[in-house]
């Protein structure tokens, strides 16, 4: 009798919270770590795997995903949940909701969900869960079925759906979101998501902590009239007509507008998703000193950490858009100094003949999202160490904020007893990203030629390997993560 199922010798253990890297040997029982130890003998294992100097990451918690926006959900939930692996993924929280694309469905959730898990069930190679958007009147009132059967913590309000479609303007946003004629969904409607959340919090005292709602912040009349705007002048094109089209301040009223009725409502766990811009981010920073007792979480993507609107093509459409090089650079500064919560992917594939209209270099006629999970880890390690990120925060704003935040117990962190989710990391080697390398089925990627100096080689969900060698190892052994209710 062995007294560890396997073991990783040699590894540069990288923990959140940590002052640096510890070389240390990692035991792995039943799947979850079991010991951390300078040396660990190898015939205590029953398998034991030179990690040869690697750096070994906590699994990635990718918190803002889309799987079955552009594809089948099931499709997804396989191809999607490889390019997670790849990168070093081992948790994913894709976004759903009712209405046009995704399941193309509307009706209540009692309905809706477990059609939902149904169709991802023995599909992914990685650890899942769900964000949901209460889209009907019905929806909140669901909120505490979904906490209790489903185990549902967190969910999410699309600000800029008032009068925009998923790509631009809609001609008929009730169709789009398959809402009945008494219905709206505009502010009333997001005061009252929040109102029926914190009574979910009420309801089960001992899930408060773990239920939060997000927000898409963008202000759909600003983007209506801009959009007009920029259309008719004509001066722009590409990304940079896009981005002009939604502008950075109009992330920052709906940044105030969404902090206020958190104020009002009373309820304390607020997450701004994907930041993309200085006035953005200022404007979170303002409402955090404004409202002290409202515990923000703000949320930026490597998408955004990464590109601009001049350094990719129209493959890049995205919402909120991908902003001047200046933005990048603000929000790299507000990382560096803290004040972001957490890195994503905002992972949505858009295959080829989906993405682009005719002509294929007009933005306002592609899809909006790009995948990007794959790059996630990797990225942020090549363009952080440049800029002074340590290794131990990356593991924090990629892997343990974002578990704590969404109630994935057990995930994020590299301790004794939590489930053996990480990664190996080779941070000796230079490469080009080339879309044909990706296990995504997304041809092309707005990361093209971009040069990285960080490649997952292994990535281990619950102590077996995922991911090897460049390729998918094994059958799909995802599962389903509850995150509340149920004593869970």
């Amino acid at each position: 009798m062995t007294d560890f199922d396997l073991v990783i010798r040699g590894a540069n253990v990288v923990r959140p919270g940590a002052d640096a890297p510890e070389r240390l040997d990692v035991g792995i029982k039943d799947g979850t770590f079991a010991a951390f130890e300078p040396s660990i003998e190898a015939d205590r294992a029953a398998s034991v795997v030179d990690a040869a100097g690697k750096h070994l990451f906590p699994g990635v918690v990718d918190a803002h995903q889309h799987w079955g926006i552009y594809n089948e959900l099931s499709e997804d939930a396989d191809t999607e949940s490889r390019a997670s692996a790849q990168g070093g993924v081992t948790s994913g929280i894709t976004y759903i909701r009712t209405g046009a694309y995704y399941l193309n469905r509307t009706g209540p959730y009692r309905e809706v969900y477990p059609d939902i898990l149904q169709r991802v069930q023995d599909r992914a190679f990685v650890d899942y869960a769900f964000h949901v958007a209460p889209i009907l009147t019905e929806h909140i009132d669901e909120i505490p079925h979904l906490v209790q059967e489903h185990g549902v913590a967190s969910y999410k309000i699309f600000m800029f759906y008032g009068s925009h479609g998923l790509h631009g303007r809609s001609s008929n946003q009730r169709d789009f979101l398959m809402i009945p004629e008494d219905q709206d969904y505009n502010l009333a409607h997001f005061e009252f998501v929040m109102r029926g959340l914190q009574r979910a919090r009420e309801q089960f005292p001992e899930d408060k902590d773990r239920l939060s709602l997000s927000l898409h912040c963008e202000t759909p009349e600003i983007m209506a009239a801009y959009t007009s705007m920029v259309e008719r002048e004509g001066k722009l094109s590409g990304l940079e007509a896009y981005s002009a089209a939604r502008p950075p301040h109009s992330e920052g009223l709906a940044i105030t507008i969404a902090s206020y009725l958190a104020h009002e409502t009373a309820l304390p766990n607020i997450n701004l998703l994907h930041l993309t811009s200085r006035k953005a981010i200022e404007a979170a920073m303002l409402m955090q000193q404004t409202f002290p007792h409202i515990d923000f979480r703000r949320e930026v993507t490597i998408g955004h950490l990464l590109a601009d609107f001049t350094t990719a093509g129209p493959g890049g459409k995205v919402n909120p858009p991908l902003r001047s090089r200046e933005d990048v650079e603000a929000l790299w500064e507000h990382l560096l100094a803290g004040n972001f919560s957490w890195v994503c992917s905002d992972h949505a594939c858009c295959r080829d003949e989906v993405k682009f209209g005719d002509p294929r270099e007009d933005v306002f006629l592609a899809k909006s999202g790009f995948g990007g999970t794959e790059y996630l880890l990797t990225g942020l390690i090549s363009e952080g160490r440049k800029r002074g990120l340590s290794y131990n925060r990356v593991a924090e704003l990629v892997s343990k904020n974002p578990a704590e935040r969404y109630g994935l117990r057990g995930k994020g962190d590299l301790v004794v007893g939590h489930d053996a989710d990480f990664a190996l990391v080779d941070d000796n080697v230079e490469y080009v990203v080339r879309a044909e390398d990706s296990l995504s089925t997304q041809e092309y990627t707005p990361f093209e030629g971009f040069e990285l100096t960080a490649k997952v080689t292994d990535t281990y969900l619950r102590g077996e390997a995922v991911f090897r060698d460049d390729e998918i190892v094994g059958d799909p052994r995802g599962r389903y993560l509850r995150r509340a209710g149920g004593g869970s």
